[in-house]
């Protein structure tokens, strides 16, 4: 016996049939939104000064060393450069693992 699957999407908003679903992401984690064309525009046009000065960061899943992979790609200081740093203004840092967000804010203050 043949089947036929019909998928409605309906607007999270206002529970209207919605035309589309709108992924954006915020601090780190995506979200996906079923809107109608209207609150999709609204939704668009509320984070359009933001998006116009923000930068594009690439997608895809990033493996082990994601954050120092992205400080190097963004040009900001490896580990071992702000370790040194701290070293030679007098900070005590591990040979390894996180440097804290003290130092991480010292060296930045200092350039």
């Amino acid at each position: 016996m043949a089947q036929k699957v019909n998928i409605v999407l309906v607007d999270d908003l206002d529970g209207s049939e919605a035309t589309e679903s709108v992924s954006f992401g915020l601090d780190g984690t995506s979200y996906e939104i079923d809107l109608n064309d209207a609150n999709a525009a609204r939704l668009r046009e509320a984070m359009a000064e933001f998006v116009g000065h923000a930068r594009k960061v690439a997608s895809g899943s990033r493996r082990g060393g994601g954050r120092r992979a992205a400080a190097s790609a963004s040009g900001g200081p490896s580990a071992k450069e702000i370790r040194d740093w701290a070293r030679s203004n007098g900070y005590d840092v591990p040979e390894r693992g996180r440097v804290s967000a003290e130092v991480r804010e010292a060296y930045a203050a200092a350039h």
